[in-house]
């Protein structure tokens, strides 16, 4: 850590997140970092159109360090430009176009000036406002190395298939990256309306990415080292994580829900708990939640379930409301569910304090979206998980865990693509009481080691962070 300097003295940075706390979290945590342990200032700039509940009390949380200043950009309307058929992306998409024509009198007002501009993938736009001022743009991809390659890869895939996807066979074959199959990829990730943004890639400073080389060194190693990437050119990669919220972070702790949880928890045996929740915008069919919870029920294992209302829309129905206080469960679980399965479950309405669950010695497995916060977060606490992707990257992450060994993903049944309550009752049981899950806890434990080494001092995701610090501190890539 280096010295205190003056406020005057310290270089001062930038950090723009589109709104949501998939994107939010991380970025927060890289601003923290920097004020931490490189003694920078930093100024977060947060989008408020469209921030969820959570996103609003994570930033305004009195444990944010005194060197970390949050402005919230102006609200802006967009009601105009969304149909029935709007999806996630495309609308985060209009909400940071509308809201970057605010940026260039943020940038003239800032005091001191910045050194740069730190943006997530949705932000990227911001880099003609940026370069206006002459502010070096970084950006920060808040998934994983193998997202990272195909991201600088889907403007020459688009262009070789003109547009139409379905002239690519079974796979995607990103150049010096394990295959991906195109059925992960449609309709979450492949899409159209964010070429602007994958075109944009090449011209930033640098990409960070919330991953560490020990975890995925094949995706790594092709940014750098490939002649595809390198003919981009592809910017310098810098990764930096797992970079987690730490317990003390977490929104709505405080809750009573949140103190229940956490009481009951303390009551469980050592390992005996799977933790199911679909992250801060994930929702279920009605139809699903109900086989969901008759699997938990015949599984006979002990669980905490956050359970949110079913949407038959949308699969990132809660995206918007992350932290909502919906109405209670006993409205939208099976008749007698609550009652049948008091002993051994408890079940949640709103957002729940998840690094203080996966942390907690009594918990051994997770029922997740695959959402990549979800997923460093349960392997920098050990946790081997059940794969249920939904929206976004979510299946390409899910296939990657699967294919390191930390991870199950049951198979889902009929026209409907329905997970049924058999199916959920094998792999909890598989996951929890098996050899397949004693395998995979042995695995992700060994991951969780060399998360904690690539952080620490002299580990590779500290020097990477550092190296660049240092870089800006000296003014040599500013």
């Amino acid at each position: 850590m280096v010295a205190r300097e003056t406020t005057q003295k310290k270089p001062h940075v930038a950090v723009l997140a589109s709104p949501g706390m998939g994107h939010v979290t991380p970025l927060l945590e890289l601003a923290k970092r920097l004020v931490v342990d490189h003694g920078f200032q930093v100024t977060f700039l947060a989008i408020s159109t469209d921030a969820p509940p959570a996103q609003i009390q994570l930033l305004n949380s009195s444990t944010l360090p005194p060197d970390l200043h949050v402005i919230h950009l102006p609200h802006v309307d967009v009601s105009n430009l969304l149909t029935a058929a709007t999806g996630i992306s495309v609308r985060i998409i209009l909400v940071v176009l509308q809201t970057l024509s605010h940026l260039p009198s943020v940038l003239t007002n800032m005091q001191p000036p910045i050194q740069s501009l730190i943006v997530d993938p949705f932000c990227v736009g911001a880099l003609e406002y940026a370069s206006a001022f002459s502010i070096p743009t970084y950006l920060f991809l808040t998934t994983s190395a193998s997202f990272t390659a195909l991201t600088m890869y889907f403007p020459t895939l688009h262009a070789q298939v003109d547009g139409d996807y379905s002239k690519i066979a079974e796979k995607v074959v990103v150049p010096g990256c394990n295959p991906l199959l195109l059925d992960d990829l449609i309709p979450g990730v492949l899409m159209p309306e964010v070429l602007p943004l994958c075109n944009r890639i090449p011209l930033v400073k640098g990409v960070f990415i919330n991953t560490w080389e020990e975890l995925e060194p094949v995706a790594l190693g092709a940014v750098r080292k490939n002649p595809f990437f390198l003919g981009l050119p592809a910017p310098p990669v810098y990764p930096i994580g797992p970079l987690t919220k730490g317990n003390e972070d977490e929104p709505l702790t405080s809750t009573l829900e949140s103190k229940k949880m956490l009481t009951w928890l303390d009551k469980q045996p050592p390992d005996s708990v799977v933790y199911v929740s679909f992250g801060s915008g994930g929702t279920l069919s009605g139809e699903q939640m109900n086989e969901l919870a008759w699997g938990l029920e015949l599984s006979q294992t002990r669980f905490v379930w956050v359970a949110r209302p079913p949407s038959e829309v949308s699969a990132s129905g809660s995206f918007f409301e992350a932290g909502y206080d919906a109405e209670g469960a006993a409205s939208y679980l099976p008749d007698g569910f609550l009652d049948r399965t008091r002993e051994r479950g408890l079940v949640i309405s709103s957002w729940a304090p998840q690094v203080a669950v996966l942390s907690h010695g009594s918990v051994a497995g997770f029922v997740t979206h695959c959402g990549w916060n979800s997923v460093l977060e349960s392997i920098a606490q050990g946790v081997g998980m059940i794969a249920w992707p939904l929206y976004a990257e979510q299946s390409m992450n899910a296939r990657i865990l699967v294919d390191m060994g930390v991870a199950v993903w049951p198979k889902p049944a009929g026209e409907r693509a329905v997970v049924g309550r058999g199916e959920v009752e094998r792999v909890v049981r598989s996951v929890m009481e098996g050899e397949q899950g004693k395998a995979m806890r042995q695995k992700v434990i060994e991951l969780q080691g060399t998360a904690f080494k690539a952080l620490g001092l002299g580990g590779s995701s500290n020097a990477s962070l550092a190296g660049l610090a240092d870089e800006w501190r000296a003014g040599g890539s500013l």
